[in-house]
């Protein structure tokens, strides 16, 4: 708990939305802010070692990012107050621990509603769309994501084998326009973010080349 008169830390998570009208099915908040979020970049570019000498300098859109991070889930905080935390008492982090699950797995009705079709002899079972999902990380970062890896280690368990601290470590992709297309619900979120980079980038006071000890650059 913050010192009082402390500022008052917001929490990242993963909002669960309706793919297709944008409605809030569900927001996850992790329980403590991981201490490093590591984001790399792979450039998309024309050119390339055996690409034409005019195409190198350009740009085929977004960078392909992804972003990795660790975070801690520990019950004793709720524990200490077991009337008011009820579910904890009676399965520890389990519930936490299934709400990340639930995002790498289709649902029970599509998964059965697909075995319904196959069965009646459908040529082709087209999955339903997945939940979209976004990775926020305080106001100024808030991006389209597809969970690519997700691994939960339980380290402490209650009398009942429940689990009462683990950590989880994610793997995200954020998507792009190069991914989803401009005219979706997602392609509008990552132009968002991508507008939202280039106005931060314009608060940064601008270097004046002197300090890189030069004078010019011809």
């Amino acid at each position: 708990m913050s010192p009082v008169g402390s500022p008052r830390t917001v929490r990242g998570g993963i909002v669960v939305l309706d793919p297709t009208s944008g409605a809030v099915r569900r927001v996850i908040t992790l329980q403590y802010n991981p201490d490093t979020v590591a984001r790399s970049f792979q450039v998309r570019g024309a050119g390339g070692d055996a690409g034409a000498k005019a195409e190198a300098l350009r740009l085929t859109g977004p960078p392909a990012q992804t972003i990795t991070l660790d975070a801690e889930f520990d019950a004793a905080d709720q524990l200490e107050f077991p009337e008011a935390n009820r579910t904890v008492v009676e399965v520890g982090l389990r519930s936490q621990l299934a709400l990340l699950e639930t995002l790498v797995y289709p649902t029970v009705d599509s998964v059965r509603s697909a075995a319904a079709l196959a069965a009646a002899g459908a040529l082709e079972v087209i999955p339903p769309p997945a939940p979209l999902t976004l990775f926020v990380w305080s106001k100024h970062h808030i991006t389209p994501v597809r969970i690519t890896e997700l691994s939960i280690t339980e380290e402490g368990f209650d009398t009942q084998l429940n689990p009462i601290r683990a950590k989880v470590h994610l793997g995200l992709r954020v998507s792009t326009v190069n991914d989803v297309g401009v005219g979706t619900l997602a392609g509008s979120l990552a132009m968002t973010h991508h507008q939202r980079l280039e106005q931060l980038a314009t608060r940064q006071a601008p270097a004046g080349i002197a300090a890189l000890g030069i004078g010019g650059v011809s």
